[in-house]
């Protein structure tokens, strides 16, 4: 089976969009305290609420298995992670968040969701709202 390639449209609309997300992600990393690939690494922790291995985390984020070792030995300074050694392989370390960790992720969030709540209520119109609600529930058809 041949895939097509999108009509010119949609790839300036594919790239309209991508450019307009990227500027709200941007703006919204100004105020954050965690960096972003420790963010990352919470994020992973506690959605899963499970222990990972840097091996495992290293694999999800798709960096280099040294470069995350670094990030989990940062984050075990600053109290956000916790490492134990694994019950069945004692070469690996189980990765936690800490509640630390957790309520800092969380806090991010927080802080992220009432800034574009503040720019929907004071750039938006309400039909813009309504608009902006039916093209969240199209983006979430997207990925």
């Amino acid at each position: 089976m041949t895939s097509r390639a999108p009509h010119p449209d949609t790839l300036e609309l594919a790239a309209d969009l991508r450019t307009a997300l990227g500027s709200l992600v941007r703006s919204l990393r100004t105020g954050d305290e965690l960096p972003q690939n420790q963010a990352a690494v919470l994020g992973l922790l506690v959605r899963d609420e499970r222990s990972r291995t840097i091996a495992d985390l290293a694999e999800l984020q798709r960096v280099r298995h040294q470069s995350m070792a670094r990030t989990v030995a940062l984050m075990t300074e600053a109290g956000l992670v916790t490492q134990q050694p694994h019950p069945t392989d004692g070469r690996k370390q189980l990765i936690t968040a800490t509640e630390a960790g957790r309520t800092a992720l969380l806090d991010q969030r927080a802080r992220r969701e009432h800034h574009i709540a503040t720019a929907i209520e004071s750039r938006l119109s309400p039909a813009e709202q309504e608009r902006l609600r039916a093209a969240v529930a199209l983006l979430g058809r997207l990925s």
